[in-house]
């Protein structure tokens, strides 16, 4: 297992993986960020960095009461730019929704405008949130990857150590659309396990589908907070594989029903949003 650490300052401050009383009553001080520096100085990407893009969230448990004390419900979708200095720490990211569990809002759109600025004050530059109410969720369906898929390619695995350097390249100009669902690597704090499904789009030289899915699969037990692994993804394509035009997208799984989808790209914007059937 790779060993990887935070500097001790910023571990001890971190919530994660500690035992924790819960707030009911609306609490933004519980939101906690992390520098992106840490991983970043690591992957050596300097102080211009080589893509573009968002952390995109999805949270499915939000609730507060209206001035009548009545509950309320919604989905939260918020985008947190890559460009921010900070990444929203995920456990303090749920307990701060979960202060909101016995607050009295005079609306949705008044919550709403409370996490906006709530996680743009936590990341260091303005986070664009949307809540979709009850009536809206019927309209938020399953979808797929648009891509091929690599996951059934016949390999023996042998080695589950990050390995970057057994990408490959061929001598064939291409613009394809790969994806696989295998990706599993460790919190970073706590070790538990965060399950994905990655996405890769590229135009350059065409790279070996067998190897980029052995390199997946070889982060099963390396520790990095899912935006540093998608950043680490498209770095060390990047590196070794050299593509004039790279996207990265990882859906991951919820946990404390929150999932995180880190898009990095040097040529687009994130799609259009649609949920995994794993999510």
């Amino acid at each position: 297992m790779q060993d990887k650490t935070l500097p001790s300052d910023v571990l001890s401050s971190l919530t994660l993986g500690k035992a924790t009383q819960y707030k009911e009553h609306y609490s933004p001080d519980l939101l906690q960020g992390v520098p992106r520096s840490l991983n970043r100085d690591e992957l050596n990407l300097g102080d211009t960095l080589p893509f573009k893009g968002v952390d995109r969230w999805n949270g499915y448990e939000l609730s507060w009461l209206n001035l009548k004390g009545k509950p309320q419900v919604a989905i939260l979708r918020c985008e947190v730019p890559c460009e921010s200095v900070n990444l929203i720490e995920s456990k303090s990211f749920k307990l701060y929704l979960n202060s909101f569990n016995q607050s009295k809002v005079e609306s949705i759109l008044h919550v709403q405008k409370m996490i906006s600025k709530d996680l743009s004050a936590c990341a260091g530059l303005p986070v664009n949130v949307q809540l979709y109410a009850r009536e809206a969720f019927p309209g938020l369906h399953l979808g797929t990857l648009e891509a091929q898929c690599i996951d059934d390619l016949d390999i023996t695995i042998d080695n589950y150590e990050l390995e970057p350097s057994i990408l490959r390249v061929e001598e064939s100009e291409v613009q394809e659309t790969l994806c696989s669902h295998l990706l599993k690597s460790n919190c970073l704090i706590t070790n538990q396990p965060d399950w994905g499904s990655v996405l890769i789009r590229y135009q350059g030289r065409k790279i070996d589908q067998e190897s980029v899915l052995r390199y997946l699969i070889s982060f099963r037990q390396h520790n990095e907070f899912h935006e540093q692994c998608v950043e680490r993804i498209f770095s060390d394509i990047m590196k070794f594989c050299k593509p004039q035009k790279l996207t990265v997208y990882a859906r991951y799984t919820r946990r404390g029903g929150l999932d995180i989808n880190p898009f990095r790209s040097n040529f687009e914007t994130i799609y259009p949003e649609l949920r995994l059937a794993r999510q």
